[in-house]
């Protein structure tokens, strides 16, 4: 009987579940691809390479769509069951509400720990796998990477400029400007045209080009003695058409899926970062010392010097005798003291740096406890969700859904609030980490208790008879004000 009560209300847990992790994975992914449209849409790249970028960007969504799925699965379960009465039944059949939540427990403590598996094995994978792609797109498309109106330097040894980029791969060009990068000791050349195309080369590693409508304009220097340059003007050459080859065989050579950046911390599992937390802390500490030993090496000599002579000689007002001493001294205390003023402005300087420390510092920080903190979350969320919807006994995608989304966009944005705090230096990034669960768990114990004590919490009548005797007073005085 039992075993049969656990499987169906792990199967009713299922149906929303997959429903909604799909909805909302879908939802996440297609913000990633708004965002990111611009680096690897018209790149020359293939459906497959497309999608396999995808797949490593949309590998972080699942550290928060997870969570709000077990939110709002576990809503709607018991929200049904209530709402059909099956949870009355179960109730008055001898079973507690906890011993309903416990296969549903279980099932969110196995979401949990494959999630804490996920972001600290494969979530660091994809991070790299995704990082190293898109810089390597950038760096092996270089014929349809550029951005209209810019100068960019894709193209090796030049310098190049597109006014308007149109075509299905952004092979045609309109307001073509093209600059060789020389030292002043070689020849300078630069091409105008009004128009020009991309076209497939028979070599690979070359880039073609044809220009149409343009000049070339040159300026010889090299083999020609400075005299001579003098008297000769520079060198303008039209064209109707014009092929340019272009080598890019340094560049093409780069594998699109090549790891060339390995030093992120965004790469590393909960160990790792441990490793990369400590030798950053340990960095920062040197930093530090150095930085107070300069500053009170600097200012210890100018100190005891102002603290000496400042009883002795007043700065304003000297007195008559001894002039000239009196004066090399003054002079020397107002160099002092300018030297202190700039002391302090180089420490104001070194304050953008110490903040920078202690930002770096905080995301290490906080990209490890998240890989633990998040999958906490999966928990505090099924004891949220459980409780509000054996409280509302209302299932659908109603008012489930409208609870369960305000209760997440209060997490996200405690989550973000509490990482730019922890950032500028003002809370500790290990209690920023955690500080959304910690606020969230209290408030989830309070529900699972009002939810196992039958409370009426969102039932509307209670808190109308809790004003009635207001309304009926009022309501009496008008009356007799009406029938005066």
């Amino acid at each position: 009987m039992i075993k049969k009560l656990d499987g169906y209300v792990i199967k009713t847990f299922f149906g929303p579940f997959l429903f909604i992790f799909s909805v909302l994975f879908f939802i996440f992914v297609v913000n990633i691809i708004w965002i990111r449209l611009a680096q690897f849409t018209g790149k020359g790249l293939s459906y497959w390479e497309i999608l396999k970028l995808l797949s490593y960007l949309s590998a972080i969504v699942v550290q928060l769509v997870l969570p709000l799925t077990i939110l709002l699965s576990s809503i709607m379960t018991f929200g049904d069951f209530g709402e059909r009465y099956e949870l009355a039944a179960m109730k008055a059949a001898g079973i507690s509400l906890t011993r309903i939540m416990f296969p549903l427990f279980v099932t969110t403590l196995f979401f949990s720990g494959l999630l804490f598996f996920f972001s600290n094995n494969v979530v660091p994978d994809f991070q790299r796998k995704a990082k190293n792609m898109l810089y390597n797109i950038a760096a092996t498309k270089p014929a349809l990477n550029f951005t209209p109106g810019q100068f960019l330097q894709q193209l090796p040894g030049y310098s190049v400029k597109f006014d308007k980029i149109t075509g299905e791969n952004g092979e045609n060009l309109t307001g073509v400007f093209i600059h060789k990068m020389a030292t002043s000791f070689e020849d300078q050349q630069s091409i105008v045209a009004e128009k020009g195309k991309f076209v497939p080369a028979d070599n690979p590693n070359y880039l073609k080009l044809v220009l149409f409508n343009g000049y070339i304009y040159e300026d010889q220097l090299s083999n020609i003695d400075y005299n001579a340059r003098l008297k000769q003007p520079d060198q303008a050459i039209k064209f109707d058409t014009l092929v340019s080859h272009f080598n890019i065989s340094e560049i093409i050579d780069k594998a699109i899926e090549s790891e060339k950046i390995t030093d992120d911390y965004s790469f590393q599992n909960i160990l790792e970062l441990n490793n990369t937390i400590q030798e950053t802390k340990k960095s920062n500490d040197n930093i530090m010392n150095n930085v107070t030993y300069e500053l009170v090496s600097q200012t210890n000599s100018y100190v005891s010097y102002v603290d000496k002579i400042k009883p002795k000689i007043p700065i304003i007002a000297p007195a008559k005798t001894d002039t000239v001493n009196i004066q090399k001294k003054q002079d020397m205390l107002y160099s002092a003291y300018n030297k202190l003023e700039s002391i302090k402005q180089s420490t104001l300087g070194k304050d953008s740096q110490i903040k920078d420390m202690h930002a770096y510092f905080s995301r290490v920080v906080m990209q490890q406890q998240r890989i633990v903190s998040y999958s906490v979350t999966c928990i505090i969320f099924f004891l949220i969700g459980s409780s509000l919807g054996s409280i509302i006994r209302k299932g659908g995608l109603g008012l489930p859904v409208v609870i369960a989304i305000a209760v997440f966009i209060f997490f996200y944005v405690l989550n973000l609030s509490a990482e730019n705090i922890a950032w500028s230096g003002k809370i500790d990034p290990y209690l920023a980490a955690w500080l959304p669960n910690l606020i969230l768990l209290p408030f989830s114990v309070w529900l699972t208790y009002k939810a196992l004590t039958d409370s009426q919490l969102f039932d509307i009548e209670k808190y109308k008879s809790m004003f009635k005797p207001l309304i009926n007073k009022l309501s009496k005085n008008k009356e007799h004000q009406r029938y005066r």
